[in-house]
C-alpha cells in the first residue's frame, strides 16, 4: 500500500474505492459487510445499491486487506481499484454501511456507466487534454470542494450537490458547446465516481467527445509532480482530514461544524471563525 520506515509508528491507513456492478440483493451484503469491518477495527462509511458500493475506510494496513478482500469476493468486484492514503490520526468516528437507490446521486433514470462512459485519461496525459484550446474543463464537485482547489481553467457549476449537474448542463447546453464543432469535454472529480455517472449522463444527451481523469483528482496528485502540476489549491476529502495537497498530504483547511465548509488557515486566523460555532462562511 506504501512505503513506511519499519521502525515508525503505523500510520492509519485510508482507502477510497467505488465499483459500479450490479448488485441483485444489496440489503443481504450490509450486515455481513459491517461485521468485517467492525471486526478488524475498521472505521469509514460505505453505500451499497443495486449498481455497486461507494465510499472511504480507514484503519490499519492489516485491517484495510481483509475487508478489501471481502469487498472483492462480492460480485463483480475482483477487479476493485483503491486510492490509498495516510493519515495522523483516524479520520472516522464510527463504522457505517449504508443502503441506497444510488452510490452516487445523479438523480436521472437510465444513466449506467457499465453501459456507456466518457474515455478514461491517465493522470500522466491529462495536461495536455485540459491545456488544448479545444477542450472545456469542468469541475463535477459542489462549490464548496471547489473553493478548495481546481484545475487551471476548469469551470466551476456552482451547484450545491451532483443532483443538480444535469439541470445545470441541460441550461448551459448551448453556452459551453456553441454552434460549431463541439469541443471535447474534459470533466473531473474527487475520486472518479461522479465523473462515471456524468460522462455517461452526457453521452447519453449525445456529447460523444467526452473525457474524464481516471482515479480523479487523488490518483492526479498522488502521482503527479508538484512542479509539473496543473492543479491549484488543495482537494476536499470527506473525512475529518479536510483537505489533501500533492503526495496527498493533510492539507491546511479545518471543517466548520456549524456549516460543513472547508475553512482556510486565512479564514482560521478571522475573528469570525469559532471552532465548532461559526466561520467567515456562516457568522452572519
Amino acid at each position: 500500500m506504501s512505503q513506511t520506515d519499519p521502525s515508525a509508528p503505523d500510520p492509519v491507513r485510508v482507502a477510497a474505492l467505488y465499483q459500479f456492478t450490479p448488485f441483485a440483493g444489496p440489503a443481504d451484503l450490509r450486515a455481513p459487510l459491517l461485521a468485517v469491518c467492525e471486526a478488524a477495527g475498521i472505521k469509514g462509511t460505505l453505500l451499497l445499491a443495486g449498481e455497486g458500493i461507494n465510499g472511504t475506510i480507514a484503519g490499519t494496513e492489516t485491517g484495510l486487506a481483509a475487508v478489501l478482500d471481502h469487498i472483492r469476493a462480492l460480485p463483480g468486484c475482483a477487479a476493485l481499484e483503491v486510492k490509498f492514503s495516510a493519515a495522523p490520526a483516524m479520520p472516522f468516528q464510527r463504522m457505517k454501511v449504508r443502503l441506497k437507490r444510488e452510490i452516487v446521486t445523479l438523480g436521472v433514470d437510465g444513466i449506467d456507466p457499465l453501459a456507456s462512459v466518457g474515455t478514461y485519461v491517465a493522470p500522466h496525459d491529462w495536461n495536455a487534454l485540459i491545456a488544448d484550446p479545444g477542450t472545456i474543463v469542468i469541475d463535477t464537485r459542489n462549490a464548496y470542494e471547489v473553493a478548495a482547489g481546481t484545475f487551471t481553467n476548469a469551470i466551476d457549476p456552482g451547484t450545491r450537490s451532483f443532483r443538480e449537474f444535469p439541470d445545470w448542463f441541460r441550461a448551459n447546453r448551448e453556452l459551453l458547446l456553441g454552434s460549431g464543432t463541439p469541443p471535447k469535454v474534459a470533466m473531473f472529480c474527487t475520486g472518479g465516481i461522479r465523473c462515471e455517472k456524468s460522462t455517461a449522463f452526457l453521452k447519453a444527451e449525445g456529447i460523444d467527445s467526452v473525457f474524464h481523469l481516471a482515479g480523479g483528482i487523488l490518483k492526479y496528485l498522488e502521482t503527479m509532480p508538484a512542479e509539473d502540476s496543473l492543479w491549484q489549491g488543495e482537494c476536499f476529502v470527506f473525512d475529518e482530514r479536510v483537505t489533501v495537497g500533492h503526495g496527498l498530504a493533510p492539507g491546511s483547511y479545518a471543517l466548520c461544524h456549524a456549516c460543513n465548509q472547508p475553512v482556510s488557515a486565512e479564514d482560521q486566523a478571522s475573528a469570525l471563525y469559532v471552532p465548532g460555532e461559526s466561520c467567515p462562511a456562516c457568522a452572519d
